[in-house]
């Protein structure tokens, strides 16, 4: 079986590293699929999972993304995020309680917050809880 190398990296630190079956993605214009000897490719990163499908196993690895670039070579795929969490080190009470938040300041118009604001944390915090969704999938 073709696998393709994936790197996950944040400013911090280095996510993952490893081979994979496949690689999806929120690209800046949509949902990105990445098998091996895909073409070239170089493209911002929308809020969202970044799933690995692993080579080895029959679950995948599961990372938040908030921004950042992707470089897609034909046997390696690089994500150079803003932002990288693993779903698991996801806490879910703290994004639900952001979620709620960003709602009810989006729906109090006399809230100081700024509404395109609240929309952005609103995104964060679904994206959060999409990956912890997708990590429970996996198993």
């Amino acid at each position: 079986m073709a696998t393709i190398q994936v790197d996950i990296v944040s400013a911090e630190k280095l996510l993952f590293e490893g081979q994979a079956k496949f690689v999806s993605l929120p690209g800046s214009q949509g949902e990105l699929g990445i098998y091996p000897k895909h073409s070239p490719l170089i493209t911002s990163i929308n809020v969202g999972s970044v799933r690995v499908h692993l080579a080895d196993k029959d679950h995948q690895e599961v990372i938040f993304v908030q921004g950042g670039i992707l470089e897609v070579q034909p046997n390696r795929v690089t994500v150079l995020a803003d932002t990288a969490i693993r779903a698991q080190d996801i806490d879910e009470e703290k994004a639900i309680k952001a979620k709620k938040s960003a709602q009810e300041a989006m729906t109090n118009k006399g809230s100081s917050i700024d509404y395109a604001t609240a929309q952005a944390e609103l995104a964060v915090a679904i994206a959060k809880l999409g990956a912890i969704r997708h990590l429970r999938k996996s198993y």
